[in-house]
């Protein structure tokens, strides 16, 4: 394991200085090796008050002064869904490697673009995906990776949260649940968590049809609905038929009557995983077997047994050891590609009342780029 003290700087800039982008920011404190130079927000106030909190030493109110600095090797895209293709790109565009805050986009044909740019440019391109890094789904990618499911053939993709919709329900700003900023609502803000982890766990697999339906039913305050503009779905539910004959069922709240949802899982010929709690469940012989890990203790060996590090921690850490060349960059940008190409063939399907073919979400998808 190469010594801390040696490990490479890397200068960074930041754009959006909002919520996310502050989130960022402190897991960047603790990343040795990741230097924030300038950040970049169309809030002048907003972005000196974060420069100043977290010692950032320039300040742009224009993200394209910003990529113009030879000393930034890699900007962090820290905006509105509508707004990460046109700055991810012209940042690859400008040399840049791009980390980009999940959705991927606000719409799949959006996300290709990027995806496109980075492959044409040779530049690194990663979308903040938390729950890669979670151990329980580093320890599910161990027991299927070593055959301990056997032949994987469906998965469950589940989110839940009572009330929990940005704005209305007390947080947030209200441009999360409002279209022409977000794109989607409980799908995209937490369902590509869930559903590029399950993606994960079943190695990419390409979708072949999908089917999808969308509500926005559980009663809000009245003052704040109104204030809002609230127009995207508070659940979402789908079907993915995957051409390989794996399936996957999806299901996203962020407002529902219910007390809770049980855990993603995912299902083999051999064996089961549920991932929160975390449990691996199969048979031997007449014994049904319900098996618990010390995921602690796994990533105690993770990091010092086997070397591992950092690089696992979170994904900054795992973003920034990649540009250090410590760590292959995991493909979190063709798992968010994926998930919104079924993301978006939820909507779509909702909106014609049918199943729908992967084909036709590709040629349906169109840009919603505001800038």
């Amino acid at each position: 394991m190469m010594d801390s003290s040696v490990y490479k700087p890397i200068r960074m800039g930041l754009v959006g200085a909002g919520q996310r982008g502050q989130h960022h920011l402190n897991d960047y404190r603790q990343i040795e090796g990741a230097e924030i130079v300038a950040v970049a927000d169309i809030n002048e106030g907003l972005a000196r008050r974060v420069a100043a909190e977290f010692n950032i030493p320039n300040v742009y109110t224009d993200y394209r002064e910003l990529l113009q600095r030879d000393d930034i090797e890699a900007v962090d895209v820290c905006l509105h869904n509508n707004l990460h293709r046109p700055v991810a790109v012209a940042a690859m565009e400008a040399g840049k490697d791009v980390y980009c805050e999940k959705p991927m986009a606000g719409s799949y044909a959006d996300a290709k673009a990027m995806v496109d740019a980075a492959q044409a440019l040779g530049r690194k391109l990663a979308i903040q995906l938390f729950t890669l890094f979670r151990p329980q789904t580093r320890a599910a990618k161990t027991l299927i990776e070593g055959g301990y499911l056997g032949e994987l053939y469906h998965a469950r993709s589940t989110g839940f949260r009572r009330r929990g919709r940005p704005y209305v329900d007390g947080y947030g700003t209200a441009t999360f649940v409002q279209k022409r900023h977000a794109a989607g609502g409980a799908i995209y803000d937490m369902g590509v968590y869930h559903i590029a982890r399950l993606l994960y766990l079943l190695g990419n697999p390409a979708v072949e049809r999908i089917t999808g339906k969308t509500y926005q039913k559980t009663p809000m305050d009245a003052a704040r609905q109104k204030a809002s503009g609230y127009d995207v779905e508070e659940l979402g539910l789908g079907f993915v038929h995957f051409t390989n004959g794996v399936t996957l069922d999806i299901i996203e709240a962020w407002a529902i009557h219910l007390d809770g949802l049980e855990g993603s899982s995912v299902v083999g010929t051999l064996g089961g995983i549920r991932l929160d709690p975390f449990g691996y469940y199969h048979n031997l012989g007449d014994l049904e077997v319900n098996s618990t890990v010390d995921l602690e203790r796994i990533e105690y060996r993770w990091k010092n047994v086997h070397d591992g590090g950092d690089v696992y921690d979170s994904s900054e850490h795992h973003w920034i050891a990649a540009l250090q060349g410590r760590v292959d960059l995991l493909p979190s940008a063709e798992l968010a590609l994926n998930t919104m190409l079924i993301s978006e063939g939820i909507y779509l399907s909702d909106d014609l009342g049918r199943e729908v073919t992967a084909g036709e979400v590709r040629e349906r998808s169109v840009s919603l780029s505001t800038l």
